[in-house]
C-alpha cells in the first residue's frame, strides 16, 4: 500500500490535521507517514493537556483519498463528538502501514503466511514515535490516558500491544480481531496473563463476517473475562448485526468506540 494519496479522489479531512512524512524506526524496515489529528480549541499557549488514541493502518483513518475504498471517519466523529460534549477531547495518531510489510508488523507469531514481528512494531511505537508524539504535542503521556487500536491484523497487534506493554496502554480497540492468527495464539498469551491487567477494552466482530470471526471474538472476550475483565464495565463488547470485515462497517461503529474509551470527564 503506497503512501501516496489517489490523484482522482478528493480528500475528506476534518479539523486540525497534521502530516509528519517518513518517520523512521531503527527497529523496522521502512520509514512511514504519522497523520495526527488535533481536537477543537488545541492551543499551545495553553495547559490543556489531552490523551492520546494510537490507531494503525492509519491510511483508513482519516482521508479516503488513502484508504482502501472507504475512510473510518474518526475526524469527522471525533470533531463532532467533542463539540457536542459527547466525548473527552483527545489527540488522534494514524500510523501508516508500509504495504506488502504489514503482515510482517502485525503479528506477534510466526504463522504459515511469515510474520512474527510485532515486537519491532512495537518498540517503534513504545521508544520512538510515543516519545515524539509527547514531546511534539500536548499529550496526557500516561498509560491511563493513551490507547491503541486496530481492526483486523491490526485489532490482533493491539491486543498483543497491551500484554506487552501494559505500562505504556491502558485503553485497547480490537475491531473484528484476527484471533484465527496462529492457531488462535493470542488466547493462550492471554491465558498466560499471571492477573487482569490495568485497561479498558472494546472488542468486536460483525455478524456477516462468518461464524468463525464471531467464534473467536466470543473466544477472546470469555478469556479476558476469566482474567477479570467485566462485560459492560472495563470490556465492551459487541456483536454488530450485519457487519462486514472492511472499513465501512468498522466506520459504522467507531463513534461508538470513541464514547466507550473516552467518555467526558
Amino acid at each position: 500500500m503506497s503512501d501516496a494519496p489517489d490523484p482522482g479522489i478528493e480528500h475528506t479531512l476534518t479539523g486540525d490535521i497534521r502530516t509528519h512524512h517518513g518517520f523512521h524506526s531503527r527497529y523496522l524496515e521502512h520509514d512511514r507517514t504519522v497523520i495526527v489529528y488535533l481536537p477543537p480549541g488545541y492551543d499551545l499557549e495553553s495547559a490543556e493537556r489531552y490523551p492520546v488514541f494510537y490507531l494503525h493502518d492509519g491510511q483508513n483513518v482519516f482521508d479516503r483519498a488513502t484508504s482502501i475504498g472507504e475512510e473510518w471517519h474518526v475526524d469527522e466523529e471525533a470533531q463532532s463528538l467533542i463539540l457536542a460534549g459527547e466525548i473527552a477531547p483527545l489527540i488522534v495518531v494514524g500510523i501508516y502501514n508500509t504495504g506488502v510489510h504489514r503482515i510482517d508488523e502485525y503479528t506477534p507469531t510466526a504463522g504459515a503466511d511469515g510474520g512474527g514481528h510485532a515486537d519491532d512494531y512495537g518498540r517503534m511505537l513504545v521508544e520512538e514515535l510515543k516519545p515524539f508524539i509527547d514531546s511534539t504535542y500536548k499529550t496526557l503521556p500516561s498509560a491511563a490516558s493513551t490507547a491503541v487500536g486496530g481492526s483486523s491484523l491490526g485489532g490482533l497487534l493491539t491486543m498483543y500491544l497491551g500484554i506487552r506493554y501494559p505500562m505504556a496502554f491502558g485503553r485497547l480497540a480490537l475491531l473484528s480481531p484476527s484471533v484465527w492468527w496462529d492457531d488462535r495464539a493470542i488466547l493462550r498469551l492471554v491465558d498466560a496473563l499471571p492477573q487482569k491487567l490495568p485497561m479498558r477494552i472494546w472488542l468486536d466482530a460483525g455478524t456477516a463476517e462468518g461464524e468463525r470471526v464471531v467464534a473467536d471474538a466470543r473466544a477472546l472476550r470469555d478469556a479476558l473475562v476469566a482474567k477479570g475483565w467485566v462485560v459492560g464495565e472495563d470490556l465492551a463488547y459487541l456483536e454488530e448485526p450485519g457487519g462486514e470485515h472492511n472499513e465501512q462497517s468498522w466506520a459504522a461503529r467507531i463513534d461508538t468506540v470513541l464514547k466507550f474509551l473516552f467518555p467526558p470527564t
